[in-house]
């Protein structure tokens, strides 16, 4: 095979070095993680960061005077100007803890959507969302008499943006879509939807967590009002991710939760809650998951973003490439515009049957709908088989995973 010259002055190999679990094996082969998509591994840094936080001073936050607990508070609360400089946004208020792009998109939806939408205004979502930005929307419509719209797709997995025109009017109020497919990798043009959205007179919801791992964005550039990302697609441990949003539209959403952290003063006869963002955070935070968080943002500091971002690219484009040559092997998804993801089908061949047979040659891919349903059924697929790439992939994995793909054919193919 011919490889691309992937690496120039990115060195891949040192940086596999910082990841632990990349050099393990599994049944006796050396892992090839392509599940990326889905969670991406973490750097001995933040495997450390865990491990300092409970060995050196585990302590509940913002609430005890002791020595313990102050360091702790500094440490939490250091991350929410970390993720306010990763994100470009105005200030750090604007950053709300919350258990990850899922609890983000609930929190918008239960707050703000229930405060502001009334019977006969409009939602409007896409056709390739994820689960996560599909149900909140629908549980809004039924409680608020609100409609539910859908921009659909092309054959090629994008956008079709005519449709969004037409379907994104005065009556639309709430705008939520992905920035970048957890199923196909295609980027949609995020910019263009919220401008014209803002026009029509509606709110923006990004769903970023495919995102922020692939390329460098800034809230305020986007000029979007809510955007949503997880931690553990970026380095990060799982249970934790953000929720930014216009400090003047956090001020004005009631809380999501009850409890400690999140009032000024409680009485029986009534409550006041405390500012934002902390009038979001009730109850005790997942502090290791935010200090570990800090140490996935410190992190990403050390990595060339424009040279990450190629090397992921030239994955992209060589595994495509490859896998197109192979009879009986259809791609999913044929955006003009992608990263980081490469989904197929195999003629002959079960999804669920090719991951299986994969696994047990060291490969870690996805199978079956990537919790995109309804995106599938569009595609006229039942699901498909996702491997998905980040930085310390390598061209040698690709070649492994091709290799297994021609194997699964010879051995399973009807």
């Amino acid at each position: 095979m011919n490889h691309p010259n992937t690496q120039n002055e990115f060195d891949v190999a040192a940086i596999r070095n910082h990841f632990p679990i990349l050099q393990t094996s599994v049944y006796n082969l050396p892992l090839v993680y392509f599940d990326n998509a889905a969670t991406t591994q973490k750097p001995q840094a933040v495997i450390d960061a865990i491990t300092n936080y409970y060995s050196k001073y585990n302590a509940n936050i913002h609430r005890g005077v002791h020595y313990l607990s102050q360091i702790a508070s500094q440490a939490y609360d250091d991350v929410r100007i970390k993720t306010q400089k990763f994100l470009g946004a105005a200030q750090a208020s604007e950053i709300v803890f919350v258990r990850g792009t899922t609890e983000a998109v609930n929190l918008v939806a239960a707050t703000y959507g229930r405060q502001q939408l009334k019977a006969g205004d409009e939602i409007l979502i896409s056709h390739m969302e994820h689960h996560s930005n599909i149900v909140p929307w629908q549980i809004l419509a039924q409680q608020t008499g609100a409609v539910l719209k859908v921009i659909p797709i092309n054959k090629n997995g994008e956008l079709d943006m005519q449709a969004f025109y037409v379907l994104c009017t005065a009556k639309t109020k709430i705008v939520s879509v992905t920035y970048v497919s957890n199923a196909l990798g295609t980027i949609n043009p995020v910019k263009e939807i919220i401008d014209n959205a803002h026009k029509q007179g509606a709110v923006v919801l990004i769903d970023g967590a495919q995102a922020v791992s692939h390329f460098d964005l800034d809230v305020q550039e986007l000029n979007c009002d809510f955007f949503a990302c997880s931690a553990h697609k970026m380095l990060g441990p799982t249970g934790i991710g953000v929720l930014y949003g216009k400090h003047h539209l956090l001020t004005q959403m009631p809380p999501y939760m009850g409890g400690g952290d999140m009032i000024q003063s409680v009485s029986f006869n009534g409550t006041t809650y405390n500012e934002v963002p902390y009038k979001f955070e009730a109850g005790t935070p997942h502090i290791e998951g935010v200090i570990a968080w800090g140490a996935a943002l410190d992190y990403w500091q050390t990595i060339n973003r424009a040279q990450a971002m190629q090397h992921e690219q030239s994955l992209l484009n060589y595994c495509t490439n490859q896998l197109q040559q192979i009879k009986r092997v259809k791609i999913i998804g044929t955006a003009a515009n992608k990263c980081s993801v490469c989904s197929f089908v195999i003629e002959g061949v079960s999804n669920f049957d090719a991951g299986m047979f994969l696994d047990t040659m060291g490969i870690a891919v996805r199978t079956g709908q990537h919790c995109t349903e309804p995106l599938m059924d569009a595609l006229g697929v039942k699901g498909t088989i996702r491997a998905s790439f980040f930085f310390y992939n390598t061209i040698a994995e690709v070649d492994k995973l091709i290799a297994a793909v021609k194997k699964c054919i010879d051995v399973l193919a009807k």
